[in-house]
């Protein structure tokens, strides 16, 4: 496994297909004055600041962190990656976590802006009453597998999530399902169903105005299954794609082969958009849960450099 000083790389214990990176505190400290240059403000108004922040955190590694990042999100055979402080002191905190979640995208891609937040990032609660419109902040409901962007024009070539806080939670843990490790991906994606064009739209509190077509499996460069896909979202046009959307649905979520995650306040995952899936399994009910998390999405560099 690669070596970069003041990081512990190692395979996750859950799986070999994702990458545990532990950021030791001699990096978190040297993090302190660069981040602080920047209040949240600043980087939400002025996009070149990210790429400033994000240049602090790799020039601490001679530039080997972001090689190494894009490496793994885009290795067909991983495509996963979760980062961490190695320990959580009172210098981390819900700034420091965005900062370093905006460090991090910027040495992969070129965030979307988020309509639902109407910035490049977005933060949500997920409480014990909810009343929103979708399964983003239902905590006692299961969040199917599923990719991200599929509504929305923009590409999206990855995603990163990070878990800001959290009190009062037990269970809502993080399933992922890699494409290659799915039982029922080879006969779902010979079917040609699943390259017809499906329309994709969303509800209101995604403040998008439109909606998309585009079908569920693709190909990538060397042929190999790539989707596009929440169960939420698909409007069928006939009796074909319905019960196509139903067998799909099903296959996701009867997979004996998903990784079940407990991710730890602090943590952030990435993983490549088009051949991970992910979803979250319910939280038992307790009045005073509380979790708050960061997501940003966006697009592989158009020129970034070969790895």
């Amino acid at each position: 496994m690669k070596k970069i000083d003041g990081f512990e790389i190692s395979k996750h214990e859950e799986s070999k297909k994702i990458v545990n990176i532990k950021i030791e505190d001699e990096i978190i400290d040297k993090l302190i004055f660069p981040f602080n240059k920047f209040d949240i403000t600043t980087l939400e108004y002025k996009p070149f600041t990210r790429f400033t922040i994000a240049k602090s955190l790799d020039d601490l590694t001679n530039n080997e962190l972001s090689l190494f990042l894009n490496l793994i999100i885009k290795d067909r055979n991983t495509g996963c990656l979760i980062i961490e402080p190695k320990r959580i002191g009172n210098k981390i905190n819900d700034t420091f976590l965005v900062k370093l979640s905006t460090a991090i995208s910027y040495l992969i891609g070129s965030p979307n802006h988020d309509a639902m937040a109407g910035k490049y990032y977005a933060r949500f609660h997920v409480k014990h009453e909810d009343e929103s419109d979708s399964y983003l902040r239902k905590a006692y409901i299961n969040m199917d597998l599923h990719t991200d962007g599929t509504y929305v024009k923009d590409i999206t070539d990855w995603l990163l999530m990070t878990k800001i806080a959290e009190k009062n939670a037990e269970g809502g843990e993080t399933a992922m399902l890699h494409l290659d490790d799915w039982e029922y991906c080879e006969d779902l994606f010979k079917d040609p169903v699943g390259r017809q064009k499906f329309v994709w739209g969303s509800p209101k509190s995604k403040n998008i105005d439109y909606k998309v077509e585009h079908p569920i499996f693709s190909n990538d460069i060397n042929g190999k299954p790539q989707i596009s896909y929440i169960d939420q979202f698909p409007e069928p046009k006939n009796m074909a794609q319905g019960i196509f959307l139903q067998t799909l649905s099903d296959g996701l979520e009867e997979s004996k082969n998903k990784t079940v995650i407990k991710l730890s306040v602090g943590s952030t995952i990435i993983a490549n958009n088009h051949f991970w899936l992910h979803g979250r399994k319910p939280f038992k009910k307790n009045k005073h849960l509380s979790r708050e998390l960061l997501r940003i999405r966006g697009a592989f560099f158009k020129n970034e450099k070969k790895v």
